[in-house]
Parts: structure tokens; sequence; C-alpha cells
């Protein structure tokens, strides 16, 4: 049976390394790598727009600039990612994860069979991880599931990833530069309640403190 083709585009802040990554794809004859910004100064779309489109995404490492791009090409229609990474802290592979990144492969073990069997997973809509990554998330989750069951309190289910509307409704309050008590007089918890969401918030997204919170639900796009 004949592989359906993929449309790739390829992206890497540095361009030998994004050359390297597009010489590994392009003479894979069930790909079809497109040029995106800055090899021809536009951006090309697919040929047949109901297919969907898979970006390769070569980052050394997750900071602000990755974490910008990943947003930027997860906004597409039916986009998904493969991320070639050089390293993932533990926070950051929960990021990506939570993102909506569909594979990721080490730096060092992208192969061109590597490559091309992620690039189709992603297109299947499938997931696809090195076996270290495999344990090391499910044991983050665990820890995480954990934290969240400690610290939930009446009023609802907490999602792993994300925030539920009572945090949001904590958080914009907090915006709005309301302190414990008088956000717990807003939406009628105790103080205490008021302190446990937001404990339960920073636990679970790794945020450090109050501020990191408010800043986190305003990039989101949660207030």
């Amino acid at each position: 049976m004949l592989t359906k083709r993929v449309t790739v585009t390829v992206h890497a802040s540095d361009p030998l390394s994004r050359a390297g990554l597009i010489s590994h794809l392009r003479h894979q004859p069930s790909l079809d790598v497109l040029p995106d910004r800055g090899e021809d100064g536009r951006e090309r779309a697919p040929e047949e727009p109901d297919d969907p489109a898979v970006a390769v995404l070569l980052a050394d490492r997750i900071d602000e600039s990755t974490t910008a791009e990943l947003r930027r090409l997860l906004r597409g229609r039916d986009q998904r990612v493969v991320l070639v990474a050089g390293e993932l802290r533990e926070p950051d592979l929960l990021s990506v994860v939570e993102y909506g990144v569909r594979a990721i492969i080490w730096r060092h073990q992208a192969t061109e069979q590597r490559l091309l069997s992620a690039v189709h997973s992603a297109a299947r809509g499938e997931g696809e991880l090195p076996p270290d990554l495999v344990s090391r998330l499910l044991n983050q989750v665990g820890r995480l599931r954990r934290a969240t069951a400690a610290g939930a309190t009446a009023g609802g289910s907490v999602p792993l990833f994300g925030m539920a509307p009572r945090e949001v409704d904590v958080l914009r309050l907090l915006a709005e530069g309301l302190d414990t008590r008088q956000i717990s007089e807003k939406l009628a918890y105790s103080e205490r309640t008021v302190k446990n969401i937001l404990h339960a918030l920073m636990t679970r997204l790794r945020l450090t403190n109050r501020a990191h919170a408010v800043a986190y639900a305003l990039r989101e796009g949660y207030i």
C-alpha cells in the first residue's frame, strides 16, 4: 500500500542546522518539503489545503524564542509539530506536550529513518517519544496528579494541564490588585480555599509566585 505524501516545513534558528534537516527529508519520496519564511522570503502553503501539515522544529533548548515559535506554528490549521531537541528539562517536557507537540526526537538520534517515522506519526495524529522521555513524562505526571489531589478543595475537579474556571476567577481578581481576603469575599470562598487554589495551581504548572501565575494566565489567554 502506498504511503500518502506528507507536507513538511522545517524550522530552526541556525540556517546550517535547518539545511541539514532539509537534506535529511527532501529526498524522501513520501514527503513534500516546502520552504518556510527565510528560504524564498515568503510562506508557502500545501497544494492540497485539506492535508495536514507537519512542521519539524529544531531547538537546542526550550527558551522564550522556542516557545514563541511553537505557539506560532500550532496556531495554524491542523498543524502538527515534530520537535528535534538538544535538551529538555522536566518543566520543558510538560510545556511542549501541553502546547501540542506530537513527536519528540533527540537531536543526536535524528537519523533519516527516525525523522521519517516521527513525521508520519505526527501526520496521522499519533505521538512518538524516546523511551527515556516516556519514563520521565509518566513520573512527572504522577507527581503532578498527587500534588493536584493534595491541593484540590471543594468546588470542582482541577485539570492536569490548563486552568479550571475557579482558578481563572482567582487570578483575574489577583490581576486587578485584590488581596486574598478581598478575593475570598468576592468569590464567597474562605481565605484558606483561595490560598489552596493558588498553591495547587502554582505547583501543577511550576509557577514560582503569584505574579508568575498572573503573567502565565495573561500570556496563555485565560484572562
